[in-house]
C-alpha cells in the first residue's frame, strides 16, 4: 500500500466525522449528530461529493456517506471538516451489512450516485430487490430512493425492478442536463460525473418510493 494511502487512512480514522464497523451506531445516529433532524444516506458515495453538496444545501438534514474505501471517503471527510459542516458523517462499511449500523426507521431517504452497474451480477446492483429489502429494514415507510447514473443498464434495470415490485416511480429523467429538474441534480456534480460528462455520456435520474403505497 502506498504511503499516501496509509496517510489518508490514518487521517480518516482521526477525523471526528468518520465512523466504521467498529463503532456502535445502530439506533444512535440522532445522538451522534446531536439533533433530531432527518437522516439521509448516500450509498457507495466514493469521495463524498454529493454527500457534501447536499449537506451544504440542506443544513437541517443530516447526511451519512457510506462506502468501503477509506482513502476515497477521506476526501469528503476532509472537505466537510474544512468547511465546518456539522451535518455530515462518513461511514466505512460494506453496504451488504447496513442493517447492522442503522435501526428500523432511522433513515429518511437514500441517494445512490453513479454506482457500479455490475453488468454480470444483477443481484449486486444497489437497486436490486435484494438491496431494496435491506433498505426497507432501516428506512421510514415514506422513504424515497434517488438514483443518478450514466449507465443505461443500471437505469433500465432499476425501472424494471420498480415495476416488478409494484413501487411508485415519482420521477424519471432521461437527460438531467436537458430536461427540467431540481437544481441540485445539475449543480452538484461528483468526481466521476465530471469524467462522464467530458466523455459525452448522458446522465439519468430516477426517484421512487421504497415501499408500496
Amino acid at each position: 500500500m502506498s504511503k499516501g494511502k496509509l496517510q489518508k487512512f490514518a487521517e480518516f480514522d482521526a477525523y471526528e466525522n468518520t465512523l466504521d464497523f467498529n463503532n456502535d451506531t445502530k439506533g444512535r445516529w440522532h445522538e451522534i449528530f446531536g439533533n433530531e433532524n432527518p437522516i439521509v444516506l448516500e450509498l457507495a458515495c466514493g469521495k463524498g461529493d454529493y454527500t457534501v453538496g447536499l449537506a451544504k444545501r440542506n443544513p437541517n438534514i443530516n447526511y451519512v456517506g457510506v462506502d468501503i474505501k477509506g482513502n476515497r471517503l477521506w476526501r469528503g471527510a476532509k472537505t466537510a471538516v474544512d468547511e465546518g459542516l456539522g451535518n455530515v458523517r462518513f461511514l466505512r462499511i460494506q453496504i451488504d451489512f447496513i442493517e447492522k449500523h442503522f435501526e428500523k426507521e432511522e433513515v429518511s431517504g437514500i441517494w445512490i450516485t453513479f454506482p457500479d452497474p455490475q453488468p454480470a451480477k444483477a443481484r449486486k446492483r444497489l437497486t436490486s430487490s435484494r438491496f431494496l429489502a435491506h433498505y426497507r429494514n432501516i428506512c421510514k415507510t415514506d422513504a424515497q430512493i434517488n438514483l443518478k447514473t450514466d449507465s443505461d443498464l443500471f437505469y433500465e434495470s432499476t425501472q424494471e425492478t420498480v415495476a416488478e415490485e409494484g413501487l411508485v416511480l415519482l420521477e424519471n429523467i432521461e437527460n438531467v442536463y436537458i430536461q427540467p429538474c431540481a437544481a441540485e441534480l445539475k449543480e452538484i456534480q461528483t468526481f466521476y460525473e465530471n469524467i462522464w460528462l467530458a466523455e459525452g455520456r448522458t446522465i439519468k435520474y430516477l426517484r421512487f418510493l421504497l415501499n408500496r403505497r
